[in-house]
Parts: structure tokens; C-alpha cells; sequence
């Protein structure tokens, strides 16, 4: 996905994947990584260094390894020292494989961290990677409320006061998973997938008016809260419009763009009696049958036509 304007400590990249420092320039929660891409640095090594993304993990695997250690000392030394020299954010070294002593005497020279994993190059980089993208993502901050409905990740939008926080609570009591109350923090984790939360400070809380502040987690259970969800679905609730026209038969496909991305949208007016829980059930099932291949209200249409004796 490319460089973001986020960073992540190196010090949580070496916990997540349990790597070994073999030389730390200075404390890792210092270190700040700032590019999802990582880089196995065979043209580097091979001296070409003009592409060279210095902000980028290097990765040197099996097939590096063995071009530098058929080398003889005098030249792997020029090798490593123009690599090295060009002060990698960090470069980690894969498979068990031994560090060469010259690395770490360049390391040392040019102030880069050393680290080492017994994963396999492959593997390790898609750990990595994948990691990375969560943590670097764009991402904005939606008013809204976030909850998990039979596996389907809803977006509940709509002006204060409209009832989402209590629509929650009615889903949560119903089974449902609550992620985020009034602020969503949403994350572009992939060019497809976007990823809610809730700000730390407020996760697992609801502010319901006239009551105050209540801690979903403690009242319901740990099985009634969720870190993260994937978005697939936003609600927009807005009260019922006297005379205003409202999709009857689920034809019109709306979508929402949030950075970037097409997402499946419904509105769904609001007025005394109606069961908010049970419709946005029924949402986010429909939304998951349509992933899946059945659209009813295309169904409903070709067999209505059918009956009229419309062919397409």
C-alpha cells in the first residue's frame, strides 16, 4: 500500500515476532518504522543503490546469504559496508542464519539495527508486511457505532441523538458483539478491507442519555465486546420523512466512499415501533447472502416479471 504518514515503534515489531537484537543502535522505542514495504536487498548488495528506500526493512534470506558468503572477506566487506552504509531503517536477518561479523562491525559503524528470526524469509515477510499494513493504514475517525451482526461488520451512521447507541445495546443483548460507541476509528488495511476500532481511551464503553457512561465489557460479558471488525455493511439511520420515498424492494444498490473504498450502504429511517435490532439482523444477513451469490430482491424482480410475462 505504500509509505503512510504513521509510524510504529520497532520495539512492537520485535515483540509481535519475537526477533532477537543482535546489535541496537540506540532504544528501539526510539526507532520508528514508517513504510509497510519490505525489501530483500539483492541489487543492493550488488552495489546498485539509486532505488535505495532507506525507510524500508531489509530482509537478507537464504539467497543473500550465500551470494555474500561466497565472496572473499575483502569484497563482502565492500559489499556490506555500501549496504550498510546507506542506513536501512533496520535490517533483519532470516532462517537462524549466522550473522556475518562484518555486518555488525558496519552496523555499528553507521548506527543501523541488527536483528535475526528463525522464520523463513517468505514467511517472515508476509507476517511482517501484513502486520505493518494494519498498523501504518490510512485511516480517519467516524461518528458512529460499529457492531458485529452474525459475523458482518455494521457501521451505524447517523446525527446524535438518532438511537444508535441503544440500537447497540438491544444487538449486544441479542448475542452481538460491540466494537466502537460514538468514535470509530477506521483503517484501509488493504485495497479491499477496511477495519474499524475504538480510540482506547473510550473502548468497551456506551454513553447512553440520561444514564451515563456504561462498560459493555463488565455488564454483558467478555463475549459481548470485540477489538476490531471488518466494515461490510454502514447503516445510515435518519428519521422517518413524511412522504419521502424509501427503497421497498432492495434494487437500488448505494454504496459509501470511505477512504476510497465502495462500501455496501442502506438507509434505514427511524420512527416509534420500529425494532431497529431486528431489521439491522436482517441487514446484515441480506448483506451476507448477497456476498454470497443470492440477491432476493433480484430473485423477487425476475419472478414478478415472470408473472407479468416480461422476459429480459
Amino acid at each position: 500500500m505504500g509509505d503512510t504518514n504513521y509510524n510504529i515503534q520497532l520495539s512492537k515489531v520485535i515483540k509481535e515476532f519475537s526477533l532477537e537484537a543482535v546489535y541496537l543502535p540506540d532504544d528501539p522505542e526510539k526507532i520508528l518504522i514508517t513504510s509497510t514495504e519490505i525489501d530483500r536487498p539483492g541489487l543492493a548488495l550488488a552495489g546498485f543503490l539509486k532505488k535505495f528506500e532507506e525507510c524500508r526493512i531489509q530482509m537478507l534470506g537464504k539467497a543473500e546469504y550465500a551470494y555474500l558468503d561466497g565472496m572473499v572477506e575483502s569484497e563482502r566487506m565492500l559489499r556490506i559496508d555500501n549496504f550498510i552504509s546507506a542506513k536501512p531503517v533496520a535490517v533483519i536477518i532470516t532462517a537462524g542464519l549466522p550473522v556475518f561479523d562484518e555486518l555488525i562491525v558496519q552496523a555499528q559503524i553507521s548506527k543501523v539495527p541488527i536483528l535475526t528470526t528463525k522464520e523463513k524469509t517468505c514467511s517472515a515477510m508476509a507476517a511482517i508486511i501484513a502486520y505493518l499494513n494494519v498498523h501504518l493504514a490510512p485511516r480517519i475517525t467516524r461518528h458512529g457505532v460499529l457492531i458485529e451482526v452474525y459475523g458482518e461488520g455494521v457501521l451505524l451512521l447517523g446525527d446524535s441523538g438518532i438511537g444508535k447507541s441503544e440500537t447497540a445495546i438491544e444487538l449486544v443483548k441479542r448475542g452481538h458483539r460491540l466494537i466502537a460507541d460514538d468514535a470509530v476509528e477506521i483503517k484501509r488495511v488493504s485495497a479491499k478491507t477496511l477495519v474499524g476500532s475504538a480510540p482506547d481511551i473510550i473502548r468497551y464503553y456506551v454513553e447512553l442519555r440520561g444514564i451515563g457512561i456504561v462498560d459493555i465489557r463488565r455488564i454483558f460479558g467478555m463475549g459481548s465486546v470485540k477489538e476490531t471488525e471488518r466494515i461490510d455493511l454502514a447503516v445510515n439511520l435518519e428519521p422517518w420523512a413524511q412522504g419521502k420515498m424509501y427503497d421497498r424492494l432492495g434494487l437500488d444498490s448505494q454504496t459509501i466512499d470511505i477512504l476510497g473504498i465502495q462500501v455496501p450502504s442502506i438507509t434505514i429511517p427511524v420512527k416509534p415501533g420500529r425494532n431497529l435490532a431486528i431489521i439491522l439482523e436482517i441487514a446484515a444477513m441480506n448483506n451476507r447472502q448477497k456476498k454470497m451469490g443470492y440477491n432476493t430482491a433480484e430473485e423477487f424482480n425476475k419472478r414478478l416479471m415472470g408473472q407479468m410475462g416480461i422476459t429480459e
